[in-house]
């Protein structure tokens, strides 16, 4: 098959998840937190551009390598046996060479700010969205390996306004959404229990348990507090402290959703989890209007 037919486009367009947003929106929401954080409100042009394209380049990129590295997982469970590398329509190979050219343009992006420290930082970002998708077969708990993944961004996007890092607001930030990550994450695991139970993949709704609902809502709980004491210190407003209270609300329709732990109840919870973040950007947003 020609490698630029339509069909392999759209099969690079699914393997890559475009058709998929919503890990774009769970990595971008915190990105763009610490974004306004760190400009003291909205940044300039330029820097916003090159973080919101570049974090669409390596979600893309992660979702690569995570289906190279599941293409002996993927055939074994309902959801994603259809995806392009599982079903044979694209090789590992050519999933691990879209990986390598995502990346690398991400990183293009990143030296047109011709900061030093913020291309720095870039690399072990790079590595923790490589080793991932390779955590669930050592770890219990793959979704830590995934939350400082997603919170990459939160030191390079002050890397990119100061040419410094702030490390306690980075930290605060960086657990806020560590938190947050390994919850909705777990609703994601939550859904294909079973599938990985029989397959030997490692989750944190198989660690957690009997306990996932009531750890799952501990997480977020921690999230939102982490966020309030840093609103608290950054001397934010109301329109802040009104994001957070939609995300609170969020986070009470998620646990409803999932009290009977059916996978597709638990699916749902984790593609509304992304509204939490939205809310928490909306209130920053409008506390600097």
């Amino acid at each position: 098959m020609n490698p630029l037919s339509r069909d392999k486009l759209v099969d690079y367009w699914r393997l890559t998840r475009m058709d998929r947003p919503i890990g774009i929106y769970l990595l971008l929401w915190p990105t763009l937190w610490a974004l306004w954080f760190a400009a003291g409100g909205p940044p300039s042009l330029h820097v916003l551009a090159v973080f919101v394209l570049g974090t669409v380049l390596m979600r893309a990129a992660g979702c690569a390598i995570n289906d190279y590295a599941d293409r002996d997982f993927d055939p074994h469970v309902s959801r994603t046996r259809q995806r392009p590398v599982a079903a044979g329509r694209v090789s590992g190979r050519e999933a691990v060479g879209v990986f390598v050219v995502l990346s690398l343009v991400a990183f293009a992006l990143l030296l047109s700010l011709r900061n030093a420290y913020a291309v720095a930082l870039s690399v072990p970002a790079v590595l923790l969205a490589g080793s991932y998708p390779f955590a669930k077969r050592v770890l219990s708990i793959p979704q830590a390996i995934l939350g400082l993944a997603f919170s990459a961004g939160i030191p390079m996007a002050y890397a990119a306004v100061h040419g410094t890092v702030d490390w306690g607001m980075a930290t605060a930030l960086i657990a806020a959404n560590l938190c947050w990550v390994i919850a909705y994450d777990t609703y994601y695991a939550m859904a294909d229990r079973e599938d990985d139970l029989k397959i030997g993949v490692k989750s944190s709704a198989i660690l957690f348990g009997r306990h996932d609902r009531l750890i799952t809502a501990a997480l977020q709980a921690l999230s939102l507090l982490i966020l309030l004491g840093v609103g608290l210190h950054d001397g934010r407003g109301a329109a802040y402290y009104a994001g957070l209270a939609v995300g609170a609300g969020c986070a009470v329709y998620e646990q409803w959703l999932i009290r009977a732990r059916e996978p597709a109840a638990s699916f749902r919870a984790f593609l509304h989890s992304h509204y939490i973040g939205l809310a928490i950007l909306v209130g920053l947003a409008l506390d600097w209007r």
